[in-house]
């Protein structure tokens, strides 16, 4: 089906990025003959306008910044896709494909340093502006510590329509390939990700980043819990 033709409500949603139909049909295309791959496209269309038909309609459809590539649809869709085709994917490959649409932005900024108390100050300025904009849809509900000379930044999200719909749909397994890429976002403006949990395992997400040289996290080694998750101690 063309994506215009999708029968979703466009008042409050949106369709999935076309960096996201790209990533999905590759890797539809390397798993499955070619005879087979437009329908099962078409399976994964199905159930992306199948779940959003009975999702929540107050995310702000394109008005709002999270639902663009790698946000909250795209997500939605790799979901989708998993959902699908669970029987050839894989979370790595999930990992992979959310990584091609969430870290471009991050790759664009590989001239900051967060170890820098000059880009640590315009990091936590850009969180406190994200925040400002989730308090208007109250879709991440997002909490921002107060910045103190030398510490590092940490906020947190209470609530998060990803880990929503992963809960909502029977999907919890692939959110650690979704949350992971945060840590290599990070990673690639030299800082460090700390988190001890997630909407998905927990009642919030944290965040405390810090510059990857910060003496802070030798407090907090990182490590892989059963599930899959990146998480710090």
């Amino acid at each position: 089906m063309r994506e215009k033709d999708l029968p979703i409500d466009r008042t409050c949603h949106v369709v999935y990025s076309k960096g996201c139909k790209a990533q999905i049909q590759g890797a539809i295309a390397c798993h499955y003959p070619e005879g087979e791959r437009e329908a099962v496209w078409e399976a994964v269309q199905r159930k992306y306008v199948d779940c959003l038909s009975q999702w929540r309609t107050d995310l702000g459809g394109s008005k709002n910044f999270h639902n663009g590539p790698g946000g909250t649809y795209d997500c939605a869709a790799l979901m989708c896709y998993y959902a699908v085709c669970r029987e050839v994917t894989s979370l790595a490959e999930i990992e992979a494909m959310e990584g091609e649409l969430f870290l471009p932005a991050f790759r664009r900024l590989r001239f900051v340093d967060v170890n820098r108390p000059f880009w640590r100050r315009l990091l936590y300025r850009a969180f406190a502006a994200s925040k400002k904009k989730c308090d208007r849809w109250h879709d991440y509900e997002m909490h921002v510590r107060p910045q103190a000379a030398g510490e590092p930044i940490y906020y947190e999200f209470t609530a998060c329509p990803t880990a929503d719909f992963a809960k909502k749909f029977g999907l919890l397994e692939v959110l650690p390939a979704l949350c992971n890429v945060d840590y290599t976002g990070m990673a690639l403006i030299r800082a460090k990700l700390v988190r001890t949990t997630t909407c998905g395992n927990g009642d919030k997400c944290d965040y405390t980043i810090c510059g990857d040289r910060d003496p802070y996290l030798r407090q907090h080694p990182e490590y892989v819990d059963e599930a899959g998750y990146r998480r710090n101690r």
